[in-house]
């Protein structure tokens, strides 16, 4: 199969898969018998990277009916670390209808307000390892001010995570949505790079949503790549010249 007829047919079931949420993933899909409004691909792609980078910390945007919440809190529970706060305009009107789980807090509020923010940061504390997953209001603009605050929280090799970047790629939304707001928001950071590999099932509604925090060194390597081949090739140029003259010396002097 080429790649072009591979992509196509990705493209076609990804369709069909998203267009039949009430069969799939829309109501349809649970934890531990809460909604969970995701693609089951990418839930097994978060349990791989909550096992792998072990987060303290994991700060969900968008509550919805719990379910998600609650699974991040078993996979902490499972690999035995980590709090998952989960943060929604909606949290106090249903308090009592949410999962309850001891890893698990709810904070009332606006992703982006200041007394939210205030409130995570009595959490995000040094050497605290922190994971962002972002899905409340898909605009663009709102996306993209979420970006510009969560990523402060990131620790190095951690994720940032934004959802539903499938609206416009392919499920039309009608606005511009999380996909146009990481291309924004990459233009200006360079502390983050998309992590293709998580696109790995074919299937997500991430497509290139999955952040990864560079290390200092890695940040370099990325963003001065040419410079430091040029010096690499110019330092073995230098060396083999030297090499070179010294052969020269020691044939004529003999």
């Amino acid at each position: 199969m080429t790649m072009k007829a591979e992509e196509q047919l990705v493209e076609q079931f990804h369709k069909l898969y998203y267009s039949n949420g009430s069969r799939t993933w829309s109501g349809n899909t649970k934890w531990l018998g809460y909604n969970v409004l995701k693609c089951p691909l990418d839930l097994w792609i978060y349990q791989e990277i909550i096992f792998e980078n072990k987060p303290d910390i994991i700060i969900e945007a968008g509550t919805m009916g719990g379910g998600t919440s609650l699974f991040l809190a078993s996979m902490c529970d499972a690999i035995g670390n980590g709090t998952v706060i989960s943060i929604d305009l909606q949290n106090t009107n249903h308090t009592d209808e949410l999962p309850k789980h001891p890893r698990l807090i709810y904070v009332s509020g606006d992703s982006i307000s200041d007394k939210t923010i205030e409130y995570i940061n009595m959490y995000t504390y040094p050497n605290k390892k922190v994971m962002v997953i972002l899905d409340t209001d898909h605009r663009k603009e709102h996306v993209l001010k979420e970006l510009n605050l969560y990523s402060k929280l990131i620790t190095k090799d951690q994720y940032l995570i934004v959802e539903d970047t499938n609206l416009n790629h392919p499920n039309p939304a009608g606005f511009e949505g999380p996909m146009e707001a990481i291309d924004e928001f990459l233009k200006e950071n360079k502390d983050f790079v998309i992590d293709e590999s998580k696109n790995k099932f074919y299937l997500t509604f991430n497509p290139n949503g999955y952040l990864k925090k560079l290390t200092w060194i890695l940040n370099v390597i990325k963003h001065h790549v040419d410079g430091i081949i040029f010096y690499f090739f110019f330092f073995i140029f230098i060396a083999s010249s030297e090499k070179l003259i010294y052969y020269e010396r020691y044939i004529y002097s003999n």
